[in-house]
């Protein structure tokens, strides 16, 4: 016979770990560092004891009843606790694609969700295996499936926005929080939700990664071609005759000549960078380590310099001719790691 500690780690904890390995495997840029996912993992356990903590004193200071906690204090409450570290990582531009932004998310909802069932584990001890089945492939799944569609929301509005606003997780809290509400509300009975989530959310996760993988791609082949002829063309003599080259003349009315040389020392920096981390990937979607490379950490210091001697209003008047989207800027930090 099997002994019950077994079928409670088999279905309470394995699956959403696998998901979440699986959701690794599909990374074929390796976007996410395995310590930034265990790190992510451990917010998600400080974020359930938090939300314990917090949903026992609403059940107690407040007089809330048991089912309106379930299903609307507690999955708000939850929600916002796992989206707060994912969060923070968009907001210092850690996070470059929908790619990256879903493991976050998945990662946090599984620290959440092994604290939650290794909880439920040492208090109902000798559970039905079927308690477990919707514990493992049902509430589990569901803590980082809402997590990673939240994430992965929140970033394709602030790409869209060119923005990392807090506003702009509304949208991505507002899904999760209608996702683990209804889920909670058992409409139908909890056998029938666990294989509603399986059949919904993951299904729903590998699609948004096919896509997000596409779109990377993409954005690595036009960028490393827009960064390569804007170096051929500061490299040869055609340079004033290009159109980058006409937008900079057009600037010396208003800049002193060295300040507009320090702007082409800072095109032709980042268009360096740019394409050594565009290279990176490429060597990581082929399997090929990469190690850090001093030149472009004397690189990255070069361009701060730049960036500081040419000033806020510098940076303004070259914005159109410089690439600054968030997917720009999440390469740069990718370098500096």
């Amino acid at each position: 016979m099997i002994p019950v500690v077994a079928v409670q780690i088999v279905l309470g904890f394995l699956p959403v770990c696998a998901f979440l390995l699986a959701l690794l495997y599909l990374d074929s840029y390796k976007l996410v560092r395995l310590r930034t996912v265990l790190g992510l993992i451990a917010c998600g356990l400080v974020a359930a004891g938090i939300g314990y903590a917090a949903n026992r004193e609403v059940l107690l200071e407040l007089g809330l009843s048991r089912r309106l906690l379930t299903r609307f204090a507690a999955p708000a409450m939850e929600e916002l606790l796992k989206a707060l570290p994912v969060l923070f990582l968009l907001r210092r531009k850690r996070l470059g694609f929908l790619i990256d932004a879903g493991i976050a998310g998945f990662a946090v909802g599984t620290g959440f969700a092994l604290a939650e069932n290794f909880y439920y584990a040492s208090t109902f001890i000798g559970s039905e295996p079927a308690v477990w089945l919707v514990r493992g492939f049902g509430t589990a799944i569901m803590h980082g499936g809402t997590t990673a569609v939240g994430a992965m929301l929140t970033k394709l509005l602030a790409d869209r926005r060119q923005s990392v606003s807090w506003w702009l997780a509304g949208p991505g809290l507002l899904l999760a929080f209608a996702i683990h509400s209804l889920f909670n509300h058992f409409l139908v009975s909890p056998l029938l939700s666990t294989i509603a989530i399986v059949l919904i959310l993951p299904p729903v996760l590998v699609f948004i990664f096919s896509r997000g993988e596409r779109d990377l791609q993409s954005w690595v082949g036009s960028g490393f071609d827009l960064d390569s002829e804007l170096l051929q063309a500061i490299r040869s003599g055609d340079f004033v005759d290009s159109r980058t080259g006409r937008y900079l003349q057009s600037l010396r009315e208003h800049f002193d000549g060295p300040v507009l040389a320090d702007m082409l020392c800072y095109l032709r920096l980042q268009s360096e960078l740019s394409l050594r981390a565009k290279g990176i990937l490429m060597m990581r979607e082929n399997g090929f380590p990469v190690k850090k490379d001093p030149e472009t950490t004397a690189k990255l210091t070069e361009l701060r310099f730049l960036r500081r001697s040419i000033g806020k209003t510098g940076e303004l008047a070259i914005a159109p001719i410089a690439h600054r989207s968030t997917h720009d800027v999440w390469q740069l930090q990718m370098l500096e790691e």
